[in-house]
């Protein structure tokens, strides 16, 4: 059975690392970036410069769900 959890390399802030995460929100982030007009690379650091504790993995994920809560509220 193949994992939920896809592992990515990306590179933050100059260092290549690995992120874990569910291909739901890998797609998700990629929308965001490509809204924004920005690199997937670039949101990911943005995301770890602002994020004030836990993991990036966790930080990404709120960060996709902070997105679509806020569409959803918009509407």
């Amino acid at each position: 059975m193949k994992s939920p959890v896809a592992k990515r390399s990306i590179v933050v802030g100059g260092h290549k690392t690995s992120v874990s995460l569910e291909e739901a929100f890998w797609s998700g982030i990629k929308e965001i970036a490509d809204v924004r007009s920005i690199t997937m690379t670039d949101l990911v650091s943005e995301i770890d410069r602002k994020r004030d504790q836990g993991n990036l993995s966790s930080a990404i994920r709120l960060q996709v769900l902070a997105h679509y809560r806020n569409q959803i509220t918009s509407l």
